[in-house]
């Protein structure tokens, strides 16, 4: 009875599951959607990473091109001559200085001209009171007055001559004295012109003379002090013309072969990093130093704003005969940007920026080593625009 029961428990439980294993839905197989999923995911990726801008690379519209100011120039190779880098000191021409000192003793009673002044030709530095002129300028007055006196009475003697009034001895005499006067007055006008003061009547002698410029320039010393005893062998004031300055270096030896005068030069200084002076060697020296085994040489470099002072260091570049072919762009191209010498590159997509390497400044213009290529569209203009987008670019990516 009881294995009855269990086999008919048995059969209700079969047909049970059966029942729940037809009303299930059926499993369906994976489309192929489903299966590709992943690798559609990773190309969708890749296809969002190739339209997102390069890192370094501003997109910029036309408008915002020319809103900038941005303007490009294609880097192009250009003849440049090898250069021989030298060490150097500014100095004043000195074929343009003059140390101005008195041509008599005499006492300062007038200062005009202060440290650092730029004068004219013949303007007044100094007054001086001297004995000396005071004594020659008398000694004019007295000349001049006796030699007026001597042609009135030669004119009034030639005048009764003719007229058969006074014998010819005393017309002759009138004469003579009147070449003696002339003689006289002569010697005491060139007496203060050899001391640097122009004649000129007046009533009482004058003592008071002035000292001048000899020529436009800057008072780059000055040693003159009121009240004191100037002389003839100390210098009151150094006037230079410093619109023209010398370059003084040494070449060596080895050089020498390279460079010839007339080459030309290029100066740089540390007060202005950026800039590079123009100039031309004008002289190399016949001899050489025993102990540096150096030649002087000198280079000529124009300074009409005065803004390369004597005594100052600097660096000169000379050009040699040996010439080729190198990249340049112009210096506005290049800038600083995270410590990196940087240009600006037009692309399709808008500018790139290019860390380069750069050669010789050859005054307005880098030589580029490593960076760009020949051909490329650099900014020329504008720059500086596209730094600041790029530096607020990657400040945004950081919020």
């Amino acid at each position: 009875m009881m294995t009855r029961t269990l086999t008919a428990a048995t059969l209700v439980l079969l047909l049970t599951l059966a029942a729940c294993d037809r009303n299930a839905p059926e499993a369906k197989p994976a489309t192929e959607s489903q299966t590709v999923a992943p690798e559609k995911t990773a190309a969708n990726d890749k296809e969002a990473a190739s339209e997102a801008p390069e890192a370094g690379q501003i997109d910029l519209t036309e408008a915002d091109i020319k809103a900038a100011g941005i303007r490009t120039e294609e880097a192009n190779e250009a003849e440049v001559h090898e250069r021989i880098a030298v060490t150097a000191t500014i100095q004043a021409n000195q074929d343009r200085l003059a140390h101005v000192v008195p041509r008599v003793p005499g006492r300062l009673v007038g200062i005009t001209a202060k440290l650092g002044d730029r004068v004219k030709a013949g303007q007044t530095l100094a007054s001086l009171d001297s004995i000396e002129i005071g004594e020659a300028h008398s000694a004019y007055l007295q000349a001049d007055s006796q030699f007026r006196l001597a042609q009135a009475d030669f004119e009034r003697a030639e005048k009764l001559h003719a007229e058969q009034i006074v014998p010819e001895k005393d017309y002759l005499r009138s004469r003579s004295e009147l070449e003696k006067a002339r003689a006289n007055l002569r010697a005491a006008t060139d007496k203060l012109r050899l001391m640097g003061v122009p004649p000129a009547r007046s009533e009482s002698a004058v003592s008071v003379f002035p000292v001048s410029a000899p020529f436009a320039g800057t008072v780059i010393e000055k040693t003159a002090v009121l009240g004191e005893l100037a002389q003839p062998d100390k210098s009151l004031f150094t006037v230079a013309d410093l619109s023209v300055v010398w370059i003084e270096a040494n070449l060596f030896e080895k050089d020498l072969g390279k460079i010839k005068v007339g080459a030309t030069v290029g100066v740089s200084v540390a007060a202005y990093p950026d800039e590079l002076f123009k100039g031309r060697l004008t002289y190399i020296s016949s001899v050489m130093d025993k102990e540096s085994r150096t030649i002087k040489a000198r280079v000529e470099v124009a300074n009409a704003d005065g803004r390369l002072k004597p005594d100052m260091f600097a660096n000169a570049a000379i050009d040699t005969a040996t010439a080729g072919k190198a990249l340049t762009v112009p210096t506005s191209a290049v800038l600083l940007l995270e410590g990196k010498k940087t240009v600006f590159v037009r692309e399709k997509e808008g500018f790139e920026k290019r860390e380069v390497e750069l050669g010789d400044n050859l005054g307005g213009r880098f030589v580029v080593k490593e960076g760009i290529e020949a051909g490329e569209a650099v900014v020329v203009e504008g720059a500086y625009a596209l730094k600041a987008r790029l530096l607020k670019s990657k400040i945004g990516d950081h919020d």
